[in-house]
């Protein structure tokens, strides 16, 4: 289809330059795993899914680059365009989850990605879609301000409506319905965008790559070394079971990478190496593990 292959040259880049930011700074090496499908499975593509684990910053850090194509777009995908039920599509993107070893250092998610579409008259239908979330443990607000000014800035080039629009969305996306609770700060998150037109909404899915690491190394410089124990170790493994229900749940791009039949290594790299459940679990008033609930899961103007 065309369009495709300036954006899977610029989604094999940007996957470059993220992992080879985080192994300067873990010191530890990404697991580089090229995939391909077998040709006679339902889903067509390839891959390179790269994973750091037991590192000494993250505990385990994913960032997988995919580029299928198959003949039916799963229900997941048709979900706002009925009319493209059942059509051939291409599908590609860079996607991660970076699980820290610090509580104090928050877990973060990014994800760009195009989708093309043959509907029934032959036409192509080209979208993009993509943001970042930040979900901390323990909340501190120059953290959650910075993410979310990086976030605007990015995207202020194409239009002043764009940060407050994504921002909604992406606080009314991460959300754990099951729960009524925020998964964390927010960020941004836009889906089914191409009001633009290709070149431009192509570039705004490439600013929000772009800003990434600018996004997210600060806070890590700034808590990697902050002393934590026990009790913020257990806190940390509760919450991200949290990050475990609302991917498994609710993600829309776990549902298309299962309904599709993607590689399902590649698909659960948000994974936390480690989580924990508790029955009813409640934090003492007026400790930080409470302030997160009270003033961090929630929506806010953090700008």
């Amino acid at each position: 289809m065309s369009g495709v292959n300036p954006v899977r040259l610029y989604l094999a880049d940007l996957q470059q330059r993220i992992t080879s930011s985080i192994e300067s700074i873990d010191g530890t090496p990404f697991l580089v795993d090229a995939w391909s499908k077998a040709p006679d499975e339902p889903l067509q593509g390839q891959g390179v899914t790269c994973i750091l684990e037991n590192g000494s910053v993250f505990e385990r850090a994913g960032c997988g680059l995919s580029h299928v194509r198959g003949s039916r777009l799963p229900p997941s995908a048709t979900q706002h365009r009925p009319e493209l039920a059942g059509a051939p599509f291409e599908a590609m993107g860079v996607s991660l989850v970076f699980h820290p070893r610090n509580p104090y250092v928050p877990t973060v998610h990014m994800n760009v990605r195009m989708i093309a579409a043959k509907g029934h008259d032959g036409a192509e239908v080209c979208w993009f879609g993509g943001g970042m979330d930040l979900t901390p443990y323990y909340g501190f607000e120059e953290d959650a301000v910075h993410f979310h000014h990086a976030c605007k800035a990015a995207l202020l080039p194409f239009g002043e409506d764009k940060y407050p629009r994504f921002k909604t969305w992406c606080d009314e996306y991460f959300y754990l319905r099951h729960r009524q609770e925020q998964r964390g700060v927010g960020g941004v998150f836009f889906d089914d965008f191409s009001e633009l037109g290709f070149e431009r909404s192509f570039d705004m899915m490439r600013a929000v790559g772009d800003a990434f690491l600018g996004a997210y190394l600060p806070i890590l410089e700034r808590r990697q070394s902050t002393a934590y124990g026990e009790r913020e170790r257990e806190f940390q493994l509760y919450r991200r079971g949290r990050y475990v229900e609302f991917n498994l749940v609710w993600d829309r791009g776990t549902h298309f990478g299962l309904q599709s039949g993607g590689r399902t290594e590649s698909i659960l790299l948000s994974m936390p190496p480690l989580a924990s459940w508790s029955y009813q679990r409640t934090s003492p008033e007026g400790s930080p593990e409470d302030d997160l609930y009270k003033r961090f899961l929630v929506r806010r103007d953090w700008v």
